[in-house]
């Protein structure tokens, strides 16, 4: 009898929501800021909406600074294995893509660029805003304050979390964007992520989409603690002892982090990068073992100040990235709080 009980009170409690959906809807469209309040304060969006946040953040900072990002790469793997010979230059590797192909072509493997801030910003944005929370509320409670190593801690986890879901989407970007350096007989021609992904899958194993996961690791753990660490830490210190706007605050802190963010983590992109474009010769064999061996062997044969070829070019796609990313991430938090 208690089955058919609780049978019976299911099916009232379904009549009656049915019943209440008219109500609702017409509570909704009479008043949709309220109903917009009510379903952004549920307990499954508040917990969702730093992810949420984040990757569309990600996503519109990557549309503006993907050209950019391309010329970086494009750095990175000129002159590979060469200590010596002619330098390339933002300008000179702008024109060489462009008389190559199309203006266009600056902003090839897009759709990997936004898959992976749909993966990775969503994810280290959203845990670098959970741990803080989780961290302001414990500070409270004890009566002291979030201090720099707790941003920074919390920078490093999220970041490097992030990237281990994010690598796949990483290395099929590098893998589109190094694609017009090679014979035209050789090139692969993907005509999206999703093409990319499954072909390097097919062809090498699933485990290769993790290739270069270790210095992917790396860089995002150095670029978060520059990043979110200090631009956290500018933040604070800048509200604290300034009487700028909230804005300059925000576009000020962002610079700084950028620059942090540049320094530590440029050495682990540009090992992340030929990790990511190498594939076997014709004697089977890769150019590098791992991140250590492609460290080892690039400070030998190219120079030590090879991982900081192209800095001003990556500081100017990450801190305007970090820039517009922050900023979007920020309104987005405003005016969903």
């Amino acid at each position: 009898m208690s089955t058919l009980e609780g049978a019976k009170r299911s099916l009232n409690a379904a009549k009656d929501s049915v019943k209440d959906a008219p109500a609702m809807m017409k509570t909704a469209a009479e008043n949709p800021k309220k109903a917009t309040y009510d379903f952004l304060h549920t307990p499954a969006m508040r917990a969702a909406l730093p992810f949420v946040n984040g990757g569309i953040a990600g996503m519109v900072a990557t549309s503006v600074i993907q050209p950019i990002d391309m010329i970086k790469v494009r750095l990175q793997l000129a002159g590979e294995g060469v200590k010596t010979g002619p330098k390339p230059t933002p300008l000179s590797v702008t024109r060489d893509v462009i008389a190559q192909g199309k203006v266009l072509d600056l902003y090839t493997g897009i759709s990997a660029g936004l898959l992976r801030q749909a993966v990775y910003t969503t994810a280290r944005l959203g845990f670098f805003d959970t741990f803080m929370k989780t961290m302001q509320t414990r500070a409270e409670k004890n009566g002291t304050k979030v201090g720099f190593a707790e941003r920074a801690t919390s920078g490093l986890a999220a970041g490097g979390l992030a990237a281990l879901v994010g690598n796949p989407a990483d290395l099929a970007l590098i893998r589109m964007q190094s694609d017009g350096l090679k014979p035209l007989a050789q090139r692969a021609n993907y005509t999206s992520v999703i093409d990319a992904l499954s072909r390097i899958s097919k062809a090498e194993g699933i485990t290769a989409l993790w290739s270069g996961a270790y210095p992917t690791v790396a860089r995002a753990m150095a670029l978060n603690f520059g990043q979110l660490a200090f631009f956290s830490e500018a933040k604070s210190q800048l509200k604290e002892h300034t009487q700028w706007s909230a804005r300059t605050q925000t576009l000020t802190a962002s610079a700084v982090a950028g620059f942090f963010a540049s320094f530590f983590s440029l050495p682990f992109d540009f090992v992340k990068t030929r990790l990511q474009k190498q594939t076997k010769g014709p004697d089977g064999k890769l150019p590098y073992k791992g991140m250590f061996d492609c460290f080892k062997k690039v400070a030998a044969e190219e120079g030590p100040l090879r991982f900081y070829r192209g800095f001003s070019t990556y500081y100017v796609r990450i801190a305007p990235h970090a820039m517009v990313t922050l900023i979007v991430a920020d309104y987005l938090g405003f005016i969903t709080k």
